[in-house]
C-alpha cells in the first residue's frame, strides 16, 4: 500500500510539473465534473429489473417522483456543452493562428469522439449476436442496447456543433434560445406535431456550446454576467416548472407525457442555463483546487480518458447486473423495482461495484481513445526536458 502510494504521489508531481503554468485548469476540472454528474446520474436513476421475467428499464423518477432534485445535480451535460464550446472555439482561433487547415484542426477533434465508439460497436455487434444465439429474449437485448446506444445521441449531436465551429463559434446565444422557445410555443401553446421539437436537438445543445465560445472572448472575466445567468436561469426554470407545465425532472422519465431531455425543452435550456453560469463562478475555487498536484493528477488522467467513461458506463452497470442475476435474480437495489427508500440506499451500495467494472472497461479499452492521439497531439507525454528534482523526464500535459 506504501509503495502505491509514493509511485502515485510521483505520477501525480509529474502531471503537476508538466502542466503549463498558461493552461485553465478549471476547464478541465468541469468537463471531468460533466462526466462524472452524467455517470452518476444514470447509475442512479437507470433500473433494470427482473420484475417481468427478463430484463426491463425503468427509473426509481418514474415510482417516486419526489426525487427528481436529483436530476437538477446530476444532469450536467450542459456544462459539458459550456466546456465543449469554450476548448472548440479557443482550439480553432489557435488553429488559425498557426495555419493549421480546417480540415486538419476538425480530423484530430472528431478523431478523439469516434475512435472510442468503434470498440463499443464491435464488442456489443458480437455480444448481441452471441446471447441472440443463447436465447436471450429480444425484448431483453433491445433494453440492453438502448441503454448502450443511448448515450450515442449524445457524441453525435456534440461532434456536429464541435464541425461547425468556424461558422457558430461567433453566434449569441440568444438565437437558439429564441429557436427553442418558438419550438415549445408551437409545440405545446399551438397544438403543433411532435417531430418538431427534435429541432431542439440542435437548439437546445447549441445555446451552451456558444456561450462557451462567447466565454473563450473573455465575456465572462468578471462575475456579474455569470450570477445574472445563474439567476435568470433559476428564475426561469422555476417559472416554467411551476406555472408553465414542463416536468421538474431535468431528464426523462419513462411513461411521462413530457420529457425535458429528449427533445430539449425550454425549461431545459433555462436550467442548463442557470447551471453554466453557476459553473462559471466557481471557476476561481475550482482553480485553486487544481494547484494540488494530486488533485489536478486526478482531474488530469480523468479527461485522458473521459470518452472511454461516458462510454462504457452504462455497459459496466449491466454487467454488474448481469453478474448478479448468477447469484439472484431478485438482489435489492439491483434486479428490484426501484419504488422504496430500501431501494436507494441498496443501490448506493452498488455504485462501487459499478465503479469496478468500469475500471476494467477502462484498463481494456482506454487504449483507442488515447493511442493515435499520443502520437500527434498527445495530453501527457515525457519530453527529454526538463527533468524533475529527482533527475526523471517530467510529464507534460498538453492536449485541450
Amino acid at each position: 500500500m506504501r509503495n502505491a502510494y509514493a509511485r502515485w504521489s510521483r505520477l501525480a508531481d509529474r502531471v503537476h510539473a508538466g502542466t503549463p503554468a498558461s493552461r485553465d485548469r478549471s476547464v478541465d476540472a468541469l468537463r471531468a465534473l460533466a462526466i462524472l454528474g452524467v455517470v452518476l446520474g444514470h447509475w442512479l436513476v437507470t433500473a433494470l429489473t427482473t420484475a417481468e421475467g427478463g430484463l426491463s428499464s425503468t427509473s426509481p423518477l418514474a415510482h417516486m417522483p419526489w426525487l427528481a432534485p436529483v436530476s437538477w445535480v446530476f444532469q450536467t451535460l450542459s456544462v459539458f456543452f459550456l466546456v465543449g464550446g469554450h476548448v472548440a472555439a479557443r482550439g480553432y482561433a489557435s488553429a488559425r493562428e498557426r495555419g493549421v487547415p480546417y480540415r486538419i484542426w476538425v480530423g484530430q477533434r472528431l478523431g478523439r469522439l469516434f475512435r472510442p465508439v468503434a470498440a463499443v460497436l464491435a464488442l456489443w455487434g458480437v455480444a448481441s449476436g452471441g446471447m441472440l444465439l443463447g436465447g436471450v429474449a429480444p425484448d431483453t437485448l433491445h433494453t440492453l442496447l438502448g441503454l448502450v446506444l443511448s448515450p450515442l445521441w449524445f457524441l453525435l449531436v456534440f461532434a456536429a456543433l464541435t464541425a461547425a465551429t468556424p461558422l457558430v463559434a461567433r453566434l449569441h446565444p440568444v438565437w437558439p434560445l429564441a429557436v427553442v422557445a418558438g419550438v415549445d410555443v408551437w409545440r405545446f401553446g399551438f397544438g403543433g406535431p411532435g417531430w418538431v421539437g427534435w429541432v431542439n436537438v440542435a437548439a437546445g445543445w447549441l445555446v451552451p456550446f456558444t456561450l462557451g465560445a462567447v466565454w473563450s472572448r473573455g465575456a465572462f472575466a468578471r462575475r456579474g454576467p455569470a450570477v445574472v445567468l445563474l439567476a435568470a436561469g433559476a428564475v426561469a426554470t422555476a417559472a416554467l416548472v411551476l406555472w408553465g407545465g414542463y416536468p421538474a425532472s431535468m431528464v426523462g422519465v419513462p411513461g411521462a407525457a413530457v420529457s425535458n431531455l429528449n427533445p430539449p425543452t425550454l425549461a431545459a435550456v433555462s436550467f442548463g442555463l442557470a447551471q453554466c453560469g453557476l459553473a462559471l463562478l466557481v471557476r476561481e475555487p475550482l482553480a485553486r483546487a487544481m494547484r494540488r498536484p494530486r488533485t489536478w493528477a486526478k482531474v488530469a488522467l480523468l479527461n485522458l480518458s473521459a470518452m472511454t467513461v461516458f462510454l462504457w458506463h452504462q455497459t459496466a452497470m449491466m454487467a454488474v447486473t448481469a453478474v448478479g442475476l448468477l447469484v439472484s435474480a431478485d438482489l435489492p437495489g439491483l434486479h428490484t423495482v426501484p419504488g422504496s427508500p430500501e431501494w436507494i440506499a441498496c443501490r448506493l451500495l452498488w455504485l462501487p461495484l459499478f465503479a469496478a467494472a468500469l475500471a476494467v472497461c477502462w484498463a481494456a479499452f482506454h487504449v483507442y481513445e488515447q493511442g493515435a492521439s499520443r502520437r500527434r497531439d498527445p495530453v501527457v507525454r515525457a519530453p527529454s526536458r526538463p527533468r524533475d528534482r529527482r533527475g526523471a523526464p517530467a510529464m507534460e500535459v498538453t492536449r485541450a
